[in-house]
């Protein structure tokens, strides 16, 4: 089994982004992306899957570095200051590159 690097960049957020988020995804050269709704608690209280206009949602992103670091820029420069948003890098291992 051969595995290569690549980076799971998350993003939890407002479900209300859904629409725009996965559009600037796209743009920045991701190849795919998972959404799941997601609920808890965090700096602005709980936040629950029940209600839309409360709800949050979970966009997985598996790609490189560069890509990562692109979608990461840019969610930070144009969302952080007025949406619930936070996002992780983590390092991966997959067995499908080509995928990614």
């Amino acid at each position: 089994m051969q595995s290569h690097a690549r980076k799971l960049l998350t993003v939890v957020t407002e479900a209300v982004l859904e629409a725009t988020l996965t559009r600037e995804i796209d743009r920045l050269n991701a190849r795919g992306y998972t959404i799941t709704d997601a609920r808890g608690k965090g700096h602005r209280g709980v936040r629950s899957a029940g209600w839309e206009a409360n709800s949050n949602i979970r966009i997985e992103v598996v790609c490189d570095d560069r890509t990562a670091g692109a979608i990461a820029a840019h969610l930070q420069e144009h969302y952080y200051q007025d949406y619930a948003m936070i996002l992780f890098v983590s390092d991966i291992e997959v067995l499908r590159p080509e995928k990614f």
